[in-house]
């Protein structure tokens, strides 16, 4: 990627949104990319730590904690969500190199031979690219070319 441009913090985020659900969550798949872990993550983050976030708040105030230490609580536990997604939306645009740069044509090839038109990205392939390749991998092709690969 070309260091002029630098996206901003919300289309980080929205780009982080996009790579999560657009990576496919295969056990077969945790073994190699952290992804499914990082996704799983920022999805109960994204669901759970807002309330978490309510409940540590009320309950100091209830006992009369000070101010001060609760919102700091609250605000790091809805943080955590955010951070999920900078960290996908930074990965997201990560271009690919060596054997996964290989392992992506190759995946690429197996779909154009099963007769499935799938275009070369233009200028570098990025994580984005190979997420949105291996969910029409597998749902066109038999799991098993993992194995093949």
């Amino acid at each position: 990627m070309n260091d002029t441009h630098r996206p901003g913090l919300f289309a980080t985020l929205r780009l982080g949104k996009k790579y999560m659900k657009s990576w496919p969550q295969e056990k077969s798949l945790s073994a190699i990319f952290p992804e499914n872990r990082v996704c799983r993550a920022t999805q109960f983050g994204i669901r759970f730590m807002p309330p978490i976030a309510v409940f540590i708040l009320c309950w100091q105030l209830a006992f009369h904690a000070q101010i001060g230490p609760a919102i700091a609580t609250a605000v790091f536990a809805c943080s955590l969500p955010v951070q999920g997604l900078w960290w996908l939306g930074k990965r997201a645009r990560r271009p690919l190199t060596g054997g996964t740069l290989e392992w992506f044509h190759t995946i690429r090839e197996k779909l154009q031979t099963s007769g499935q038109a799938i275009n070369l990205p233009q200028g570098e392939v990025t994580y984005q690219h190979l997420a949105e390749l291996l969910m029409k991998a597998f749902k066109q092709l038999d799991k098993a070319f993992l194995d093949e690969l």
